[in-house]
């Protein structure tokens, strides 16, 4: 269950397009990349990036943005890659989630996307923890051993 040299092996067959479950793996990676650039304008931090951020509580907002910005690609890079899919699948929902509570902070309700609402964040959010439970499933069915710190197995 835990991180292995083998979670960073990036392998031909995780980018089989004939395995749909690639496909979603590799989108969700890749729909992550505009939604970091449009946090900034010509090389900095967008002013209304960094107002949204600071009107849903976070402060400094510039630092936050980065912060985000950095979980966001990361966890894209890993998703197109087929790298730590387990893990970067649940940072991808983590970060989304977190994107639903900020719009629900400063917009209040709203679902739909058009509108400003979190429609797509949360089905993102949902396809991501699906493609996170495919990664698990995988790794248990693969029977890739659990490397549980010493420590871990003697406190149990």
């Amino acid at each position: 269950m835990w991180i292995t040299k083998d979670d960073f092996r990036i392998r031909a067959e995780n980018f089989d397009l004939s395995n749909g479950l690639n496909i979603i793996r590799i989108v969700c990676g890749l729909f992550m990349f505009p939604h970091v650039m449009g946090k900034f304008a010509a090389g900095t931090v967008s002013a209304a990036t960094a107002g949204f951020f600071a009107k849903a509580g976070f402060h400094p907002p510039e630092l936050w943005v980065y912060i985000a910005a950095i979980c966001e690609t990361a966890a894209g890079m890993a998703l197109v890659l087929g790298i730590c899919t387990r893990f970067a699948a649940l940072g991808a929902a983590a970060v989304l989630l977190l994107a639903v509570y900020s719009l629900q902070v400063v917009k209040g309700f709203g679902w739909t996307w058009n509108t400003g609402g979190y429609e797509y964040p949360v089905f993102w959010a949902l396809t991501s923890m699906a493609v996170a439970i495919e990664a698990w499933k995988a790794h248990l069915r693969l029977g890739r051993p659990s490397r549980v710190p010493k420590a871990l197995k003697l406190a149990a």
